[in-house]
């Protein structure tokens, strides 16, 4: 499982031109999963970006959390992130799960972040064409990878 995660100040999830969701400070996910996920990696991953110090805090040090600063967690689900790009110039997505076990992960995803975090979790439409609204805080981004923990 591999995640890209922006400090936002506001983002905005919209489809066919219809804002579906959106949040004010806080974290953008986007997600994107392998076929072979375990919900042991998803619960290490949803307690580390809820734990994540990754905000300003009035020394302007990144010292706070996402639950420390009562943020908004808003998951974009994308396939994208297994793109291949080795060989050619057009990416491959073969190592990205198969639609039926990406939806189920992300639930699977959603449901344990849910139950680490005591707001609601923001999230956008599994498999629709969506157009993100943001504005990158800092701008602040990190990935991590489920299957390289020390990236």
């Amino acid at each position: 499982m591999r995640v890209v995660i922006q400090r936002v100040n506001s983002a905005a999830v919209k489809v066919n031109n219809d804002v579906i969701s959106s949040i004010n400070q806080g974290l953008l996910l986007l997600v994107g999963f392998e076929e072979e996920e375990t919900t042991a990696d998803m619960q290490w991953l949803a307690n580390k970006i809820i734990n994540l110090r990754i905000f300003n805090d009035s020394d302007g040090l990144m010292n706070l959390s996402v639950a420390d600063i009562n943020g908004d967690i808003l998951v974009v689900s994308q396939f994208t992130l297994y793109a291949w790009t080795k060989k050619g110039n057009r990416p491959s997505f073969s190592r990205a799960a198969s639609y039926e076990i990406g939806e189920k992960y992300y639930n699977t995803f959603l449901e344990i972040l849910q139950n680490c975090f005591n707001k609601i979790i923001f999230k956008g439409i599994f498999g629709a064409n969506m157009q993100i609204d943001l504005v990158n805080d800092g701008p602040v981004t990190i990935i991590m990878d489920t299957k390289n923990k020390d990236f």
